[in-house]
Formats: C-alpha cells, sequence, structure tokens
C-alpha cells in the first residue's frame, strides 16, 4: 500500500482547478485562495486526507481518486469521506475554516464571529464540526458548529481559561485542555467534567498544546500524544510519542516506536489510530495506522496531519 500512495502522490494529474477568494472578517481587505485540483471518479469516497507540504491531499484507500489543495492546512476529512474541513490564512495572519464538498467541488467558509479560528474535527455522525478559536478576550476557547454553517456555539466563553485542541469524546461529549485539565463539555458549551492531567497521565508525560487526547474503545482507554523520555540531541528535546492509557488501570504503554518522534494524531472513531512522524535523521515524515494493540502499518511514505474517514 505504500508504494501505491506514493506513486500516485508523485503524479497527480490536474484537472480542474477552482478558486475561493476569502476573508475571515469583512472588515479585512486581505485575500486568500485556496486552490482545488480534482481527478474524480464517481462513487468512490475519500478516504484519507493529509498534508503534503504546502498542499492538503484527499484519497481513496485504493488511489484511483484524488483531490489536492494548494493554500490550506489542517486537513480534516468527514467520517463519510465526502467532505474536507480545512484551515485558509490570510496576508494578515488571521486564519478560518472552509467545508469543501469533494464529490461537487463546491467550498463554504464556516462563520464563527472570529478572525482565528482553525484545527476542526468532524463528530462521528458528520453534522458537528469542532475547532479552536479566539474570541473577543483574546483567549482559545472550543467552538461547535453544524456542517451546514448554524449553531455556532462558543464553549465556557465567558472564563478566563485557554483551551486546545479539541477532540470528541463521545456523540454529545468534547474534550480540550489547558496543559494542566483535561476539561469535559456538553454540546451546549458547558464544561461537565475536569481532570488534572498529572493525575490522569502521571508527570512523566510533556503537553504542548497541540498534543490531542481521544477516547476510544467505547470510552475505556485514552490515546495521547506527549513527550518523554530522554532528550535526543537531533531534537533538542525530548521525542513526542503516541500513547495508549486503560481509563480503569491508568496503564500506559507507547503506541509509536521509541525511534519516532510523532508530529500529528488521530483517531477515528472506529479507533483506528492515524499519526505521522519521522525516525533518526527525523527529515522525513511518513503517515502511519494502528490499532489498539499497536499492530503498525505505513500508508504515506511523505506526510503530515492526516486525518481517516471511517471504514
Amino acid at each position: 500500500m505504500t508504494k501505491l500512495y506514493s506513486r500516485f502522490v508523485l503524479a497527480i494529474v490536474s484537472c480542474l482547478a477552482m478558486f475561493a477568494s476569502c476573508t475571515s472578517n469583512s472588515n479585512d481587505q486581505s485575500k486568500s485562495t485556496a486552490i482545488l485540483d480534482t481527478v474524480s471518479l464517481s462513487r468512490k469516497n475519500f478516504a484519507l486526507a493529509y498534508q503534503d507540504g504546502q498542499k492538503i491531499v484527499a484519497t481513496s484507500i485504493d488511489t484511483m481518486k484524488q483531490i489536492s489543495f494548494g493554500g490550506a492546512t489542517d486537513p480534516s476529512i468527514s467520517p463519510d469521506g465526502n467532505k474536507l474541513a480545512y484551515t485558509v490564512s490570510d496576508s494578515a495572519g488571521n486564519r478560518s475554516v472552509w467545508i469543501a464538498d469533494l464529490e461537487n467541488k463546491s467550498q463554504l467558509q464556516l462563520h464563527a464571529d472570529s478572525k482565528n479560528y482553525y484545527g476542526a474535527v468532524w463528530s462521528e455522525d458528520g453534522i458537528h464540526i469542532v475547532f479552536s478559536v479566539l474570541n473577543e478576550k483574546s483567549i482559545w476557547k472550543v467552538g461547535l458548529i453544524k456542517n451546514d454553517n448554524t449553531s455556532f456555539v462558543i464553549f465556557d466563553g465567558q472564563s478566563n481559561i485557554n483551551v486546545s485542541s479539541p477532540t470528541w469524546k463521545s456523540a454529545n461529549e468534547i474534550v480540550a485542555h489547558d496543559l494542566k485539565n483535561l476539561y469535559t463539555f456538553n454540546t451546549s458549551g458547558k464544561i461537565i467534567d475536569t481532570k488534572p492531567l498529572k493525575d490522569l497521565i502521571g508527570t512523566n508525560y510533556n503537553i504542548a498544546s497541540d498534543n490531542r487526547f481521544f477516547y476510544a474503545d467505547k470510552g475505556n482507554k485514552i490515546i495521547f500524544s506527549a513527550y518523554s523520555g530522554n532528550a535526543i540531541p537531533e531534537l533538542h528535546g525530548k521525542a513526542n510519542a503516541v500513547f495508549s492509557m486503560d481509563v480503569a488501570s491508568k496503564a500506559i504503554k507507547q503506541i509509536s516506536s521509541p525511534e519516532m518522534n510523532v508530529s500529528n494524531l488521530f483517531v477515528a472513531a472506529d479507533d483506528r489510530i492515524f499519526f505521522s512522524a519521522a525516525e533518526k535523521p527525523f527529515r522525513q515524515s511518513r503517515i502511519y495506522v494502528s490499532d489498539l494493540k499497536g499492530d503498525i502499518k505505513t500508508i504515506v511514505d511523505n506526510g503530515t496531519d492526516p486525518t481517516g474517514a471511517l471504514k
């Protein structure tokens, strides 16, 4: 499978381009463009989306169908494989979340009443999207919106807590963290649970704002990425790795190889673990998929920031 992915990525055929100029605020005159090139075969959903340098690639599992986006980041493929959420940045440094329909190639900007919002993650049913959003107090919060651009909510909007890297805990719960605590929100935006990270995963794991926590195995496991182990000279610090924690026993095992430095983590609702990582000398990032037991396969020879649709 690795050779098929690599060969297809290197041989993209561009047969259609669609330009979408956008601003993240009506008062901002700076414009950005996301460019969509597509080779499309009907009735084949996309299975994987990832970052390839300066573009996003969405591909079917057999590589017979592919779309690439220039000028976009943070790919997030919908569970049914038909839509892609992504981030567009303008020349002023503003960021906004967009959705592209991968069949009819339409593009829609989600409206979040902010000049800076990014990092979309789909709900399992594909109806809602959560993302990080900077509110009017310049505090990072979690935003929730429907995929038709309605019912936008900012979670815990009145507090001074900065939270990062939201993901779905269940169909009706979202988690995010502030480097010290893991918060659980309901879909109305209320905090319903707070777990100190030092009590949850211990003190041997260092968390950055872009490290994510995913619940898997019907809530019995937490999959997360963190910095741990000894410092590596080539990295000027500790490597980032993927771990699985049993919620009941709090036993933690490492999923990614000790020789890897992980850059991005995504866990699909069917418990497949996608991550990108580079091995020494840490110059080329590959994309891997693993099950909960740690059986890892390479699926893309060169890429970062993977997300997968449901099987």
